[in-house]
């Protein structure tokens, strides 16, 4: 267990790496976004994503899989809004701040913005009165809004793609299993694995 803590923190510490690149995926050429395998990722690791929408997110690895897989259905904005907001709860300058407060009004909140998220009018409204005097809460309330969407809408999908079970899939011999598994933890909402296989 302690290795695996420390595994997350250190994914944790790498997330700020993948901010960077998710908002730059409109300038990559053609035939690396439709790549369904990012890298070679152990399939021991990718079933540790199926654990929980959480354990998903602490991994870089699972983030940037999640991504593609939201690229196939169209809205990987969802992610890229997530990731910017936790980004920007992270800055100090009220400066940096302000301007970042602005970036991600512009991109995702704003009607007509090139990766608007879908939330209600009423948190729209309330984005727009705070973008005068920005505060680190600011974009909280759409940010749940939307992280509650991915994790009831598009996070069970994503453990049934293509995309997912090529990658629990690759042991070979006990590729049934890790599929089992993989569907079982769904309904699991302790996020652990149960031996229930049988029911599948």
């Amino acid at each position: 267990k302690r290795r695996r803590d420390e595994e997350k923190s250190e994914r944790k510490g790498r997330l700020s790496l993948f901010l960077t690149k998710s908002g730059s995926h409109e300038n990559v050429s053609p035939h690396k976004k439709t790549n369904p395998t990012p890298k070679n990722i152990p399939a021991e690791e990718a079933l540790q994503w199926s654990d929980s929408f959480e354990d998903l997110l602490q991994h870089t690895d699972g983030v940037e899989t999640f991504t593609q897989f939201l690229r196939t259905e169209f809205s990987e904005e969802n992610i890229e809004f997530w990731l910017a907001c936790e980004e920007y709860k992270t800055i100090d300058s009220e400066t940096k701040l302000r301007s970042k407060a602005k970036y991600i009004y512009t991109v995702f909140i704003e009607s007509e913005a090139p990766k608007e998220v879908n939330i209600d009018c009423n948190t729209k409204k309330a984005i727009m009165k705070n973008m005068e005097q920005p505060t680190r809460s600011c974009f909280e309330a759409a940010q749940m809004k939307v992280y509650s969407l991915m994790k009831k809408d598009s996070y069970p999908r994503f453990l049934h793609s293509d995309i997912y079970l090529r990658l629990t899939r690759r042991k070979g011999p006990g590729t049934t299993m890790f599929r089992r598994r993989s569907r079982s933890c769904v309904f699991n909402e302790r996020g652990e694995a149960t031996a229930e296989h049988s029911a599948w």
